[in-house]
C-alpha cells in the first residue's frame, strides 16, 4: 500500500525533506504570483478575501528553505469548511488542521509538492485563517526584514545555524527560530 503524508511520522518527515537552505532566488515571486492566480480561479475570490506571500522566499537576499509559503485570509465562517478544503485538494494540496497552541488559534493548513518518491517539486505551503488569527503577525515580521536588510541577514545566520545543527529535526529548527521572531515582532510593536 502507497504511503500518503498523513501516514508519515515524524522521523519520516526529517528523512524524506530535511532543512536544507539555498541562496535566494527571485524567481521565487514570479512562482508565487502564479500559484496564487491559480488559487484565485479554482477557488474564487469571494472565499479568499487577501493571499499573502511570507517566509524566507519573500525576503530578498536571504537563503531560505525553497518552499513558496502563503498566508490566505478567509471568512470566519469559512474556517474548515469542507467545501472549500476539497477545492484546495481538487489543485494537489493535502490537507492538515493545526490545533491550537500556545497563544495561537486553530487553523488550516495545506501542502503541496512533498513527493514521498523523492522527485522534486515546488512545495508550497498555506496557512488559512480570517485576519483575527494572530499568524497573520507573519506578515509584520515579513514586512519589517524586508525594510531592514540588516536585520534579515542576522536572520539568515541564525537559519544558517539551525539548518546545519538541526538538518534532520524540522521542530527544533522551526523552534529555534521562536526567540528571535519574537524580538522582532516586540520591536514592530514598540
Amino acid at each position: 500500500m502507497k504511503k500518503t503524508l498523513y501516514d508519515l511520522t515524524k522521523e519520516d518527515w526529517n528523512t524524506l525533506f530535511p532543512v536544507s537552505l539555498v541562496e535566494h532566488d527571485p524567481e521565487w515571486k514570479t512562482i508565487f504570483e502564479n500559484e496564487k492566480e491559480r488559487i484565485i480561479e479554482a477557488v474564487g475570490q469571494e472565499s479568499i478575501l487577501r493571499i499573502e506571500h511570507f517566509g524566507s522566499t519573500s525576503i530578498p537576499g536571504i537563503k531560505s528553505k525553497p518552499y513558496i509559503d502563503m498566508m490566505i485570509e478567509i471568512p470566519e465562517d469559512l474556517l474548515f469548511d469542507e467545501g472549500l478544503v476539497e477545492k484546495f485538494e481538487d489543485l494537489g494540496y493535502v490537507h492538515f488542521k493545526v490545533p491550537a497552541r500556545e497563544g495561537i488559534e486553530e487553523y488550516s493548513s495545506f501542502g503541496k509538492g512533498y513527493n514521498i518518491e523523492v522527485q522534486k517539486e515546488q512545495i508550497f505551503h498555506i496557512h488559512m485563517c480570517p485576519k483575527e488569527n494572530v499568524m497573520w503577525r507573519q506578515i509584520d515580521f515579513r514586512n519589517y526584514l524586508v525594510s531592514n536588510p540588516g536585520k534579515a541577514k542576522e536572520y539568515e545566520t541564525l537559519k544558517v545555524e539551525l539548518a546545519t545543527k538541526y538538518r534532520n529535526d524540522r521542530g527544533a529548527y522551526v523552534m529555534g527560530k521562536t526567540e528571535f521572531v519574537n524580538e522582532v515582532l516586540a520591536l514592530i510593536e514598540g
